[in-house]
Formats: C-alpha cells, structure tokens, sequence
C-alpha cells in the first residue's frame, strides 16, 4: 500500500535528477509531497509551484512542475489527487500541469484533473540565439482542476492552441 509523506527539497531534487525522463529540477517550488511503498521505500515526487506561464501566474493558480516516480503502480495518481487537496487546503482555485501528447494522462483522469488544451511543441534554437534542445519538443497537453476560463480567453493570454 502506498503513503503520502512530506519531503525535504534535497531528497525530492535528488529522487527528481535519478527519475524524471526528460527534466531536471525545477527552478522554484511552492512545496513537494513524497509517496512511499509498504517498505518504507520512496517512490514518487510531485513538485508544485507558481505557473510558469507568466500569464497564468494570478496568485490563485498552481502547477505541478516535476512529478516523477520509479513504476510503482498508483503513485502517479495519488501524487496529482495529493497536489490538488494541498493547494486547495491553501486557498488555490486551479491548478494546472503539463504532459507530453504522447502520454496517456490516465493518472490525470484518475484523479479527477481535466484535459484543458494542447500547446505545440517547439524549440527555443533559433539563428540569433543558438541552443542545444535539453527537453523533448513535442507536443504537450495541459490538464487542471478547478476554475478556468474559456479557450478562446485562455488563448488570448497565453499565446498557445487551446482546445
């Protein structure tokens, strides 16, 4: 059986480098939350934090930034349903994270979160400011709970394909 557990920035950033397929540690974090196996083991990290979108960063609005677990079936779902009562239990009214589109984001659905919209995949090399893609640059889908705006609306302020 799995556990919620808090969990030091050091611990969460070390599992985070060693788990996450495609990111390191996030810059900044409201708070982490851990999930450990019947053995004691930790399994899971989820980071939450302000938005990196800056349009979206209202004071009312969350993000999941890194969420990463070694397989343990459930982790992911416990992790995301955990992130939501805790920003809720702060006054939060929406949270939000990111996922590749070639992920099934049954972990999101399970625990209750909502498909929101897609944002295109992009690289930021470009000839003026040359750069070595450190992330996948595919398309991803964003996914939240809570209180959100239209598309059309959500389009306007971020400057993404909102479904």
């Amino acid at each position: 059986m799995l556990e919620l557990r808090p969990i030091t920035r050091d611990v969460a950033d070390d599992f985070v480098r060693a788990h996450h397929r495609h990111h390191g540690i996030p810059v900044g974090a409201l708070w982490r939350q851990a999930v450990h196996d019947d053995a004691g083991r930790l399994v899971g990290v989820a980071v939450s934090g302000r938005p990196v979108a800056r349009a979206l960063d209202d004071g009312l609005t969350v993000e999941v930034t890194r969420l990463c677990t070694d397989g343990a079936p459930n982790a992911c779902s416990m992790l995301y349903a955990a992130a939501r009562r805790a920003a809720e239990s702060k006054g939060y009214r929406r949270g939000l994270t990111y996922i590749l589109a070639s992920e099934s984001g049954a972990s999101l659905r399970a625990s209750g979160w909502k498909f929101l919209w897609s944002v295109r995949g992009r690289s930021w090399n470009c000839p003026s400011r040359p750069r070595t893609d450190k992330h996948p640059t595919e398309d991803k889908q964003a996914w939240g709970w809570g209180a959100w705006a239209s598309g059309a609306e959500l389009n306007a302020q971020e400057g993404g394909s909102h479904g």
